[in-house]
């Protein structure tokens, strides 16, 4: 057997159960509202149902997936309140988690930071944005930021919260692509706040707010849609 089958059967099957799910859910293959019925997720993978049911409790407690009387499992449906929750919760722990980093930065990781940036900044100018792209080095530019947070805690609340939004699968850029130019302009202003010695408290003031500056566009934009409904 060679070393990488080897050790693809030491990954527990509730790991790859929750892989297959999480991929799915983030694909659209299987999208908000859809049931996840253990026997057939059991069946499909070629396990029995209680690595299946541990991973959806995985997904359940990331607020993936959601149990809903009479119904079951079912990936959680998309709607403002989800998405207002989860980035205010994100606003919150991504801007301590920075501010715990930002004294720890060097001046090359600022330079990497700086580089995402200015990719962002190209998209910007292209006549359509490619919002998946754009959210992706998005989260890149956020990861260098936050990279030496020593709460391992908040680190990986950090990364639930993203993982949350990837199973929304829209980009929030999608829904208002003229956010993506104030987007880049404040992460150029704060990676100057830390390159100026700034305190946590101010580091951590502006991380938030540019976090919630986004919630605030996107919410506006779904609210100003549904009432056209």
């Amino acid at each position: 057997m060679s070393a990488a089958a080897s050790a693809a059967t030491e990954i527990p099957k509730s790991q790859q159960a929750y892989n297959y799910l999480r991929e799915r859910i983030t694909s659209g293959a299987f999208g908000p509202g859809y049931r996840l019925v253990l026997g057939q997720i059991a069946m499909e993978l070629g396990f029995s149902t209680v690595p299946v049911r541990e991973a959806i409790r995985m997904l359940e407690a990331e607020g993936v997936v959601t149990f809903v009387h009479n119904v079951g499992a079912q990936v959680t449906m998309l709607n403002s309140d989800v998405y207002h929750e989860t980035m205010e919760t994100l606003s919150l722990v991504e801007g301590f988690a920075t501010a715990k980093s930002a004294p720890h930065l060097t001046a090359s990781e600022l330079s990497e930071a700086r580089e995402i940036n200015a990719k962002m900044r190209e998209l910007t100018e292209s006549p359509q944005l490619n919002a998946a792209e754009f959210t992706k080095l998005n989260r890149q530019f956020h990861a260098v930021l936050f990279q030496h947070c020593d709460n391992s805690h908040v680190s990986d609340l950090v990364r639930r919260g993203w993982h949350r939004l990837e199973t929304m699968r829209e980009s929030s850029f999608s829904y208002v692509p003229g956010r993506s130019t104030d987007s880049v302009a404040e992460h150029e202003a704060l990676i100057a706040l830390i390159e100026s010695g700034a305190s946590e408290a101010e580091v951590e003031t502006q991380a938030r707010q540019h976090r919630l500056n986004t919630m605030h566009v996107v919410l506006a934009t779904l609210e100003e849609k549904e009432a056209k409904r």
